[in-house]
């Protein structure tokens, strides 16, 4: 499968460089560009990406609010920050606001490029050093609850529930709790019903929140 790409920067340069990058890759194309939150979903609408690569500083709205905007109007689409900041604060706000990746500028070129593999078939990527700060948060109590229904989970939904967010496919769980692939599906789709989340993405944005993944 080829994952169509925009290219979310107000910098040029690092567009270019980029697309540079990019450009040789067999399963990506890049469809566009962007400069500004406002061009970027204009430009998600009119070229359907499936995956952004998002800067946070951008001219106009942030990327975390530019981020919550594609979310809104384009659910599907997955987003990727690609930023200078490294800092929690940024961090957990992408996260919040429904990217499926946090990647510093920084990182080699491989871990940019398993950020868009991986958000583009409905997981989450996390840069290595910036996933501690999941476990650090995770350590020291995690971060607020809210509101949404886990209670409502069995014991063994609940076991389903972090092999999903750990990035486990149905026959691995269906391995390891020595129960059918039917079965864990349907342990799936009643997690995903009560919980009211949509994508294996929204599932383990929930499962940080909640500090179910395994630290």
């Amino acid at each position: 499968m080829t994952t169509r790409l925009l290219l979310v920067d107000d910098h040029a340069v690092v567009r270019s460089g980029l697309r540079m990058l990019l450009e040789n890759e067999r399963d990506v194309e890049i469809v566009g560009e962007a400069a500004t939150a406002l061009e970027a979903l204009e430009a998600a609408r009119r070229l359907k990406p499936n995956v952004i690569l998002m800067d946070i500083g951008l001219p106009d709205l942030s990327g975390i609010d530019a981020t919550r905007d594609i979310k809104k109007h384009l659910p599907d689409v997955a987003i990727v920050a690609l930023t200078i900041h490294e800092d929690e604060e940024y961090f957990f706000k992408m996260l919040e606001a429904g990217a499926s990746g946090y990647v510093p500028k920084r990182a080699a070129p491989e871990e940019l490029l398993t950020a868009i593999r991986a958000a583009a078939t409905g997981q989450v990527y996390l840069y290595p050093s910036l996933a501690k700060l999941l476990v650090r948060d995770y350590l020291s109590g995690g971060r607020p609850a809210d509101d949404e229904p886990a209670s409502e989970l069995t014991a063994r939904e609940q076991e389903v529930l972090t092999y999903l967010a750990e990035g486990a496919s149905n026959e691995e769980i269906a391995a390891a709790l020595v129960i059918s692939r039917k079965t864990v599906a349907r342990h799936r789709e009643n997690i995903m019903r009560k919980l009211n989340l949509h994508s294996r993405s929204e599932l383990v944005r929930y499962a940080i929140r909640k500090g179910i993944i395994k630290a």
